[in-house]
């Protein structure tokens, strides 16, 4: 299969994101969640889109400081989600990090509130596919395993 063509023949591709699954010693069972300020309205984990010349790892620590005011430290890569209907905007692949926050969460930037959740909270609805993100870390904090391949 061959990708369709963008400006100056370069292949059209899907976004590329960075999603975080946030905790914090000072919250202990709980993760950080962000009021969306833009479309698609909702609760979400913090993240973002990573900017050209940007290692997916320096974005997901700019975005954390950016919508959370948060210093993290990246403990592990969870997964890769690329789903093309996982976000109503467009295709967007995002790698999705665990990391441990340090100072006070606000909110920021992209972000119109925030709030610690309990991750096991079935009765939060969050938007894209942050609820099955959720459910991998879970799984991740019994078993130690990282998110499950899926199949083709």
């Amino acid at each position: 299969m061959s990708l369709p063509a963008g400006a100056g023949g370069a292949p059209v591709t899907p976004r590329l994101a960075v999603d975080l699954v946030i905790h914090h010693p000072a919250q202990p069972g709980r993760v950080l969640v962000i009021e969306r300020r833009n479309p698609p309205h909702g609760w979400a984990l913090p993240g973002g889109f990573v900017d050209v010349g940007e290692t997916t790892e320096h974005a997901a620590v700019r975005e954390a400081r950016e919508e959370t005011g948060l210093e993290v430290t990246l403990e592990t890569l969870l997964g890769v989600y690329s789903d093309p209907g996982r976000d109503p905007r467009g295709h967007t692949v995002s790698a999705v990090y665990i990391a441990r926050g340090q100072g006070q969460a606000r909110a920021a930037d992209d972000a119109a509130d925030c709030a610690w959740l309990a991750p096991d909270d079935p009765g939060q609805v969050l938007v894209f596919d942050h609820r099955r993100i959720l459910d991998d870390y879970l799984r991740y904090r019994l078993t130690g395993d990282t998110a499950a391949l899926h199949r083709v």
